[in-house]
């Protein structure tokens, strides 16, 4: 997950995007690439779950033909198609390369957001799309719309003895545990809302919080925000409504839960799983926390 923290792989264009000649020239570049994402967010992928092969075929059509951008100096493009053999990005995330995790979040991430926003959200008329896929300009009122991303917070709480919370959502499968997450409100920071879901969910006050690490999470079209947090105490009332159940682990009675089978921790697709990691490795910290 530390691929996230560093300078990106993808050059996403923005000098060149107005430019429909340049655009069109790089569908035709024998370099490029094509990516189709299905309607359930699954990508066309090749053997071994590595990206298909495919290149732009056909004239370039600017409303269904997105520009993700040049990777290692090659042309990406994405479309809305069915896929014969596709993977979700869960699968996809922990075995590709840096450049090619990029690529396929991106990809879902955009063609998500034209599937699901086609009408301006100011007077209802259709969208058309510009700036080859990166915005959506509505001829009826003239405003521009631009994929979002909507932020949300995932905290590892911590308490004096160094014990990790974990917490289980009624919905999950059994034994299934995570750190806490919750979306942010509008007009909040970062930070309260840290310390609003896990009060909300586990009853927890808090007196530290620091920033971990993001990860683009498009499950639609989130972007996670990790942190890590010191409880002030250690009794948990949980809300019962989002998290049915929640408790205090040392590492070794995490290892013991885990290795019997009783806990399910995340997937190492997520930013939660690095949380638990660190945490795990013993370098996760809170500073100023009395730790």
């Amino acid at each position: 997950m530390d691929a996230w923290s560093g300078p990106g792989h993808l050059d996403r264009c923005e000098s060149k995007r107005l430019d429909a000649d340049w655009i069109t020239a790089s569908w035709a570049d024998p370099s490029a690439l094509l990516l189709s994402v299905d309607v359930s967010g699954r990508v066309g992928v090749g053997a071994d779950l590595a990206i298909a092969e495919v290149r732009p075929d056909g004239k370039y059509d600017p409303q269904r033909h997105y520009l993700l951008g040049l990777s290692a100096g090659r042309p990406v493009f994405v479309e809305s198609a069915e896929v014969e053999n596709g993977a979700g990005l869960r699968e996809l995330m922990p075995v590709l390369a840096d450049a090619d995790r990029e690529l396929v979040v991106a990809a879902v991430a955009l063609v998500q957001w034209h599937r699901t926003s086609p009408h301006c959200g100011l007077c209802g008329a259709l969208t058309l799309v510009t700036a080859g896929g990166m915005v959506r300009h509505c001829p009826s009122c003239g405003r521009d719309r631009f994929p979002r991303s909507d932020p949300a917070i995932i905290v590892a709480v911590l308490d004096a003895d160094d014990r990790l919370l974990l917490g289980h959502q009624a919905v999950w499968p059994a034994g299934r545990m995570s750190v806490l997450a919750g979306f942010v409100s509008a007009g909040e920071s970062l930070e309260q809302a840290v310390h609003r879901e896990v009060g909300e969910e586990t009853g927890l006050r808090l007196s530290a919080v620091r920033y971990v690490a993001s990860q683009p999470w498009p499950f639609p079209r989130s972007l996670m925000l990790g942190f890590v947090a010191w409880a002030v105490d250690t009794e948990i009332q949980v809300d019962g409504v989002e998290i049915e159940s929640a408790r205090w682990f040392t590492r070794d009675e995490l290892t013991a839960a885990v290795d019997a089978g009783e806990v399910g921790l995340p997937s190492e697709a997520s930013i939660a799983h690095r949380l638990v990691a660190d945490w795990r490795w013993g370098t996760l910290r809170v500073p100023g926390a009395g730790q």
